[in-house]
This record gives structure tokens, sequence and C-alpha cells, in this order.
């Protein structure tokens, strides 16, 4: 045997294939072990294939062998998406990097799996166009990921998730064939729509290898504001407010006091008046802009904000992006347990999660931190813990199921933008009924019988 587990004839055939790009060390491999959780195990072999053949080559090999196989991008993932639970073989996207075209005609971008989402959002706006799929993690995280995991991000509420942005992909089914589902056309109904299937089906049914992505003119204006609360209460009450100026702003991003305070912490200075911030901004035409501005600030007025700070330039604009930004590390660098979960609720419905919250702090006696997309109600739950703290640590997880039936109650899902991985698997239930379940499982069978491809997630 070798790679620590793998049957010698498969190994062999690994290393023919892909030369040198093979991992087998110890070291080499704890490194592919976890993603942002950070928890996993490590896999037998890391492979680093260049491009569509290679991948091919090498899922067929595993089927044959029927070796465990998942694909691993950037590992920015929150849910264990991308991080092995039965060994086997770690397919790095990492030399998969190519931005293949920026088609400025047809308005679309076809790219590798792991170009870096920030790096192709320069890319586009360098000749007038945009990529508005935005997440926080946007200068680490990759395309591919993007696309496994349907992210979200700031955007989302104007502008909706990464599935609104996939024309076609090339994929490579567990058995090694290459497929291409959708076109570059806008309009495409022939058949059962593949591409949308493999959205957010985070690596468990094929892999993603090229990734054609719609995209569209740049704004050319856009305006950032920073309201300050004396309480996230008002915050809250805000974004309501915002909606009922009938505003459509590009980000409504909202921090609570407790991931202020990290924040500030974190980088050393204050950086908001009050105990909540929320961070809206505008796009679209100067004159449309100029008008959104006026209904912003007239609803952050109504409801009680102590501090409104206008983006004078675009350092100005970075600045208070950066707070945002930052808060997820900000937490982390706090020194406790950070875990993370991206319940979403209607926006209507966000004063009601945030009353959930506040009872689960007192009946569970945790600290929770909240931050996140309050335009299209997607809010990151973070209960702060010592994993050295068992009592702690069993609070969270009764705190944490609960949090899952209070949200489904409020016509929302446990995940917004993270998926389920293996991290929220023993919830599913929560808001899928069996018929629902059975019916993804045979899906899941249908693209992978042999089950081979990202075991141990979503069932």
């Amino acid at each position: 045997m070798a790679g620590r587990g793998l049957p010698d004839g498969f190994v062999r055939s690994v290393r023919e294939a892909l030369g040198g790009r093979v991992l087998d060390r110890a070291g080499d491999l704890e490194r592919y072990a976890a993603d942002a959780l950070g928890v996993g195990t490590s896999p037998d072999l890391v492979v680093m294939p260049d491009g569509t053949d290679e991948i091919s080559t090498i899922a067929r090999l595993c089927q044959d062998h029927r070796v465990p196989l998942v694909v691993r991008g950037a590992g920015t993932g929150y849910t264990g998406g991308a991080v092995p639970t039965q060994g086997g073989v770690v397919l790095s996207m990492e030399r998969l990097n190519r931005i293949i075209e920026i088609d400025e005609v047809n308005l679309l971008a076809v790219v590798e799996p792991n170009v870096i989402t920030g790096e192709l959002q320069r890319a586009v706006e360098a000749v007038g166009l945009f990529y508005p799929p935005d997440p926080a993690s946007l200068d680490m995280s990759s395309i591919g990921g993007n696309v496994a995991e349907c992210a979200g991000g700031p955007r989302a509420f104007k502008y909706g998730t990464t599935k609104r942005y996939v024309l076609a992909l090339e994929a490579v089914l567990p058995g090694g064939e290459i497929i291409h589902t959708g076109s570059k056309a806008v309009k495409n109904v022939v058949g059962y729509d593949l591409t949308q299937l493999l959205v957010g089906s985070e690596g468990t049914l094929a892999i993603i290898t090229k990734v054609t992505l719609r995209l569209i003119p740049k704004p050319p204006a856009r305006e950032t504001i920073a309201a300050s609360f004396a309480s996230i209460d008002g915050a809250v009450d805000c974004v309501t407010a915002l909606l009922n100026e009938r505003v459509v702003p590009a980000a409504i991003e909202l921090i609570d006091a407790d991931s202020l305070r990290a924040a500030e912490a974190y980088a050393g200075r204050p950086l908001a008046a009050g105990e909540a911030l929320l961070i809206v901004e505008c796009d679209g035409t100067p004159a449309a802009v100029d008008e959104e501005i006026v209904r912003v600030k007239r609803a952050c007025s109504a409801v009680g904000a102590v501090q409104i700070r206008r983006a004078a330039t675009e350092a100005d604009r970075a600045e208070l992006w950066m707070v945002r930004r930052q808060v997820s590390l900000a937490l982390r660098a706090t020194g406790l347990d950070k875990i993370n979960h991206d319940v979403v609720v209607p926006r209507g419905r966000i004063p009601e999660l945030f009353e959930v919250v506040d009872e689960l702090r007192r009946e569970f006696a945790l600290d929770i931190a909240c931050f996140g997309h309050a335009g299209d109600g997607n809010i990151h739950v973070n209960f702060m813990i010592h994993r050295d703290n068992a009592d702690e640590v069993a609070r969270s997880k009764k705190a944490e199921r609960l949090l899952f039936e209070r949200v489904v109650a409020l016509e929302g899902s446990i995940s917004g933008e993270h998926g389920i991985g293996f991290a929220k698997k023993a919830y599913l239930s929560l808001e899928l009924d069996t018929a629902q379940i059975e019916l993804l499982k045979r899906v899941k069978a249908a693209f992978d019988p042999h089950g081979i491809l990202n075991p141990g997630k979503i069932f």
C-alpha cells in the first residue's frame, strides 16, 4: 500500500499522470486538511492537475479504485465543503487560475476555477465592465468555490448571488466524462438546466473546470455612507426605513456592538461613534445615486442615527469597507473560537431574528456577535466560545439547533451562502422534508453512482 491507505497501483498511475505534482508527505497533506472552519482530517494524497484532461484522468482512476475525491480551491469555506472526511485524494485547483477571455461585446468572461474573485473584478472593471458577486473574502476566495457554494456577499441585495451570473460550465463527472452545460447565449432552455444544478452543489456532483460568467456595464457612479447608531435596534430599524423609502442600494451591511468592538481592537483605533454600524452603498447613474443618497440619509436620520459619514474619496470608501471586510478576522483575533452561522430570513423579519439572538444570549449565557448582509436578510450569527470549556461548547450546540429551528420558523434558511458541507448536515431535515432529501440523494446517485466525489457532505 502507498499514500497511507491507497492501493500501490492507484498511486503509481496517479504519479504517471501528474509527475511531480503529487504530494504525500505528512506536512504537505496537513495543509489541505481543513478550510476556514478549522476542522478536518488529512487526505492520503494531494494532486495538482494542470487542466481538464488531467482532472478527467484522476477522476476516472478514483472511480475505478473507489478512492474518495475532494476538490479544493482556495479553502475559504466555513462548512468543511473542501475537506476530506474519509481520506482519499484532494484535487487542488491551484494551478487552474487563468482568466481565459473577457468578451466586451457579449458581456461575459471565461475563467478557470481558481481565479480569485477580486482579481476578476479588477480585470473586468479595467475595461468598464462589472462582476457584481462580492463575498467578503473576495481577495482570497476563488470563482470555482463561489460557484460550488453559490456565494453571495454585500451586493446580493441589488444584484443577486453567483447563480445569476453563471451562463455555462465545463465540468468533469466522477467517472472522468467531460461535459459542457449552458452556453454563451443569454437564453437557453434546451433540456434540464444542468448549469444551475451544479451551482451550489458543493462539489458533490461534478468537478467544475471552466466557468462562463455574465458581466454587466460598470455603474458610472457610486456613493457610500456609514451610519452609526446608539444600539443595534436603531440599525435594524434603519434597514426597515430604507426599504420603506423604496431605496435599492447595492449593499446594506450591518455590524453589531460586539463585532464593532472587535474590529476596533483589531485596527487599534475607534471606528464608529455608536454601538452599531450600518454601511450603505448606492450605485448607478450620477443623478440616480444622488437621489438615493438623499433618501438613505433621510431614513438614517428618521431612526436616530448618531452619526452619518459620507465617503468623500475612494480612499474614504475603502476605509469604510475595510471595517466590514475585516470583522471576521477581528473576531478570530479575540482568541475565542468563532462559530459562524450564515442564517438568512426574509428582509422584513430581520428585527425578529435579532430578538431570537437576544433570547439565545440570555438563555444560554453566550457571547454572540452579529454582522452581515442586512439588505438580503443574511446575517452572520457568530457564537464566540472557549473551545476548552466543555459546558460552553455544549450550550453553544443547543443554541445552534434552536437558532436554526427559529430561523426556519421565520421562513428563512439555515444557510444563505456557506452551504451545508459536513458542519450543518445534521440539521438538513429542519428545512427539507423526507421527500426532498430522498430526491436530492437520487440526483447525487445519478451523477456519482459510487459516491466517491466529496463523500460525507450535505447528507
